[in-house]
């Protein structure tokens, strides 16, 4: 990867930039029946910025390669700029309207969630070719978005950044079992939860997740922590433990961020799986996913009792 100088990303994140609306109501209603809200908040989503922005606040040089709207808010614009993030490849486009997700919750924690695409959704129409921060990356991570849109990129890059892959929710309905073949092979990692590893799985006709092509698979497996193959070696990742758990939004997204960010740190792959649960254990203890990003060096003290827990 010749041409890289300290200027340019070690990681770069493909995903949704999202404007979240979260909406209160007390119960849900018959069809035609106009139902009050109760609350209602605004804030930025996706796993792009989720997954970028916490990288760059944690010291990661990080690059967020994403299509947004002229009607995304300046704030979530301003935000990101000023976590540190490269914002180079956010491009907006003129006609579009920025991905948007509006989740109703009634009073019994019943929830119904409604998610417009955005112009992530149709990146093959759009005729851009979001390539240059990833190609001067260590890493590039490709996560929601169109999947025919993000293997094409992938082939680009294939001489490029390690690749990793990570479907997240989408692997469910956007995804299929062909596009996750053909997305693999030019894959060095795999992300996903237990959940989408059984989706994963079915698509393969495999047994385990962890049997899957890219030399690193990581499967999280909630409050039991995490399990990898990396190589032909399977290790078990303890979760490292929150003083409090508010609200598990972006967890898994952080937990990402967090492995990145040990990877460019220097550590090696196993304690930077560690140091990624540690990180989630901040996130997880306030609302919001990007609203208790740690300091590095509180990740580094709470995830140290845990690196001999490895097994």
């Amino acid at each position: 990867m010749g041409g890289r100088n300290l200027s340019d990303p070690f990681l770069s994140v493909y995903g949704h930039v999202t404007v979240d609306q979260i909406i209160g109501i007390d119960q849900f209603l018959k069809p035609g029946i106009t139902a009050d809200a109760l609350s209602k908040k605004t804030t930025l989503g996706g796993t792009g910025p989720n997954i970028a922005v916490s990288a760059a606040k944690l010291g990661c040089p990080t690059a967020l390669c994403a299509f947004i709207g002229p009607d995304f808010p300046g704030k979530y614009m301003d935000f990101m700029r000023d976590s540190g993030l490269i914002m180079d490849e956010v491009v907006t486009l003129d006609g579009e309207e920025t991905s948007t997700c509006v989740i109703i919750n009634d009073s019994e924690l019943n929830t119904r969630v409604f998610f417009y695409q955005g112009p992530q959704g149709h990146a093959d129409s759009l005729g851009v070719r979001l390539t240059g921060m990833a190609s001067r990356s260590r890493k590039a991570h490709f996560c929601t978005g169109q999947p025919s849109y993000y293997i094409s990129l992938m082939e680009e890059l294939r001489d490029g950044p390690d690749i990793a892959l990570d479907p997240a929710q989408e692997v469910h309905r956007v995804w299929n079992a062909d596009l996750v073949s053909r997305a693999l092979p030019m894959a060095d990692a795999l992300f996903c939860n237990e959940l989408e590893a059984e989706t994963i799985r079915r698509y393969l006709g495999i047994e385990d997740v962890l049997d899957a092509a890219p030399s690193l698979v990581v499967e999280t497996v909630g409050a039991e922590g995490s399990r990898a193959r990396v190589g032909d070696e399977v290790l078990t990742i303890p979760v490292v433990r929150a003083d409090r758990v508010v609200d598990v939004t972006g967890a898994g997204d952080n937990y990402r961020a967090g492995f990145y960010t040990a990877l460019y740190r220097g550590y090696d792959v196993p304690e930077a799986l560690v140091l990624a649960s540690a990180v989630s254990s901040f996130v997880v203890a306030e609302v919001g996913a990007l609203t208790n990003v740690p300091s590095w060096d509180a990740v580094v003290e709470r995830a140290e009792p845990y690196m001999g827990m490895i097994s």
